[in-house]
């Protein structure tokens, strides 16, 4: 991507990057809306497991149209190999959303759903990690500094949400809690809203504009190489 003209091979990749990029960023939030609609509403039931299915499909397809770059790059490759092997996990665990939705009191369903979730979380660290190998590979020193900064961040939120969500679940299992333990679960729940958007809501916003604006310097840097 510099001021010579890239080769159709290189051209190609980059395609293929932009549209991955495309797909991670529709199918990010479209993958939150549809799988906990599913998970909760009825208005989904008649179409099954499908709309989960799809939107999960729609981000192991971005993941795997980003492979065709740089495909030497090893600390690159092992970052995306990483997001798509949870990309195809999601893939796999979808359909229990909706028969969780229908069959609520079963175990085996929740705990599948519990897995899904944490599944979930572990797609989007690494998929920031992806992102952060990305950047730093692109002739952008803004891109590369913002998306240093940001992955990082997203990460530490993240890993934050991993810890409180398995201390809570702890805190769930004790036969007989403490009066101080069951003030801080009603506590937690009364600030579920909260929680939700500071270490859920506010890494996916970010890692989507990283991927915009990752996107908008790569289709910059081909089409302004071209003209």
């Amino acid at each position: 991507m510099s001021d010579a003209v890239p080769n159709p091979q290189l051209l190609r990749s980059l395609g293929k990057l932009a549209r991955g990029l495309s797909a991670l960023f529709w199918g990010l939030p479209a993958a939150l809306l549809i799988c906990a609609s599913t998970a909760r509403a009825d208005w989904l039931k008649p179409l099954g497991f499908m709309p989960a299915l799809a939107v999960n499909a729609l981000l192991v397809y971005g993941l795997w149209q980003m492979s065709a770059f740089q495909k030497q790059e090893r600390p690159w490759r092992a970052a995306l190999d990483r997001a798509r092997l949870l990309s195809v996990v999601l893939l796999g665990l979808s359909p229990f959303i909706y028969w969780h939705n229908k069959m609520p009191e079963q175990p085996y369903f929740s705990v599948v759903v519990l897995l899904l979730e944490l599944v979930a979380v572990l797609f989007v660290y690494h998929l920031n990690q992806v992102l952060a190998r990305l950047g730093a590979m692109l002739p952008d020193e803004t891109l590369r500094q913002e998306t240093r900064q940001f992955t990082a961040l997203n990460r530490w939120l993240l890993l934050l949400l991993l810890l409180f969500t398995v201390a809570v679940a702890v805190m769930v299992q004790i036969p007989h809690p403490s009066l101080r333990i069951g003030h801080l679960l009603v506590w937690i729940d009364r600030g579920s809203r909260l929680l939700l958007i500071f270490f859920v809501l506010l890494p996916l916003a970010m890692t989507m504009a990283l991927i915009w604006k990752t996107k908008e310097v790569i289709l910059d840097a081909v089409f302004g190489s071209r003209s």
